[in-house]
């Protein structure tokens, strides 16, 4: 059925005074109005996006094809209608038909050295010049690329750098030349500058940045995904190492004290920062309001949490927002989210290219 979307329009124009949308049987956003098309009025925020998501890996590690796309329902059911995928090991592409997906932004699978990552995830590399050659066959399939940056490592006890710098800039350059971005798992300090000076596009977490490293950032323009729903396990992960591990238990910890501090700084240097979850493995899935409410929380602000989370993260990704011609995928609350972000969490509804979720 075709649809006529009533009400203020959340696309970062700033202008608030009630528009009318409508969409034909296409799921477009029409150019013109459609007689006889079922009104629906709210404020109409562009689909929300989880710039940091892993569909098709569970608790256990990679999971089949229909677990992965009830995690993927499950998003879109949240409102996130747009995930960039940090890595996956399983081939989600078969979901793409799917009408109750989100649409699904790639970066292949994880790459990391061999133990130095979650089992049965990465691709691993032998030697650390295999990088390059890992990176670009990645890059080949996918807009981007995961890199493992650092992990805890076995002789030191503690996180330390996968990567040396040499490496890590032949690799990006390599990225970048077929036309992908690169993004890595960043927990701590040490991995921050070879990864930022090799010309990487975006860190994920971020929880060891510096004064320095967030000067690098706000030089180069990289971006940076918090996953705060996820840093709020690190006391767990230090507890996980016990008695067998503790420096690392104990920095997990220091990482974990200054996190909110950490990203507070690195928003107020103007480093741009976008909504991700970390959903996957032991995070559940559709948690995307969490992450706006606690980057709102930290410093960004509703409005700005809002926009890491749809018209400005839809930009970045190089997807449309409500414009004609585009799909209509829509999240309609009954109130201003930036005056109580928890309408976001009992929405008119959902719509996936103009369908009820």
């Amino acid at each position: 059925m075709p649809l006529h979307l009533h009400g203020p329009v959340l696309d970062g124009s700033g202008d608030d005074e009630p528009r009318d949308l409508w969409v034909g049987d296409d799921g477009l956003i029409a150019h013109e109005a459609i007689a006889g098309a079922d009104r629906i009025d709210g404020w109409l925020v562009p689909g929300l996006v989880d710039a940091h998501c892993h569909v098709g890996i569970g608790p256990d590690g990679p999971v089949e094809l229909e677990e992965a796309r009830t995690q993927g329902h499950t998003d879109a059911a949240s409102g996130a209608l747009l995930l960039r995928d940090c890595g996956s090991p399983i081939d989600t592409r078969p979901l793409d038909d799917d009408p109750r997906m989100p649409e699904i932004v790639r970066a292949g699978r994880h790459l990391a050295r061999p133990k130095r990552y979650i089992r049965g995830l990465p691709i691993d590399a032998d030697d650390p010049s295999e990088l390059p050659r890992l990176v670009a066959e990645q890059a080949a399939r996918n807009p981007w690329v995961k890199l493992v940056g650092d992990w805890i490592e076995r002789e030191a006890g503690d996180l330390t750098p996968l990567w040396p710098e040499d490496v890590l800039r032949e690799a990006i350059d390599a990225a970048h030349a077929h036309g992908a971005r690169v993004t890595a798992h960043v927990f701590g300090e040490h991995a921050l500058p070879g990864l930022i000076g090799a010309g990487i596009d975006c860190i994920e977490h971020g929880t060891g940045l510096t004064d320095e490293t967030i000067a690098m950032m706000v030089e180069r323009g990289t971006a940076l995904v918090p996953t705060l729903v996820n840093v709020e396990n690190f006391p767990s992960f230090a507890d996980a190492a016990g008695e067998k591990f503790p420096a690392y238990g104990a920095h997990m910890r220091d990482l974990y004290a200054r996190s909110q501090e950490t990203v507070a700084a690195a928003i107020d240097a103007g480093i741009p920062v976008y909504a991700g979850t970390d959903a996957g493995g032991g995070i559940r899935h559709g948690r995307i309001v969490d992450e706006i409410v606690a980057l709102a929380d930290v410093g960004l602000g509703p409005e700005r949490a809002l926009a890491a989370a749809s018209g400005a993260a839809r930009s970045w990704l190089g997807r449309p927002g409500l414009e004609a011609g585009a799909p209509a995928d829509v999240v309609i609350v009954p109130a201003d989210p930036r005056t109580d972000l928890d309408v976001l969490r009992r929405p008119v509804a959902v719509l996936r290219r103009g369908r009820a979720l």
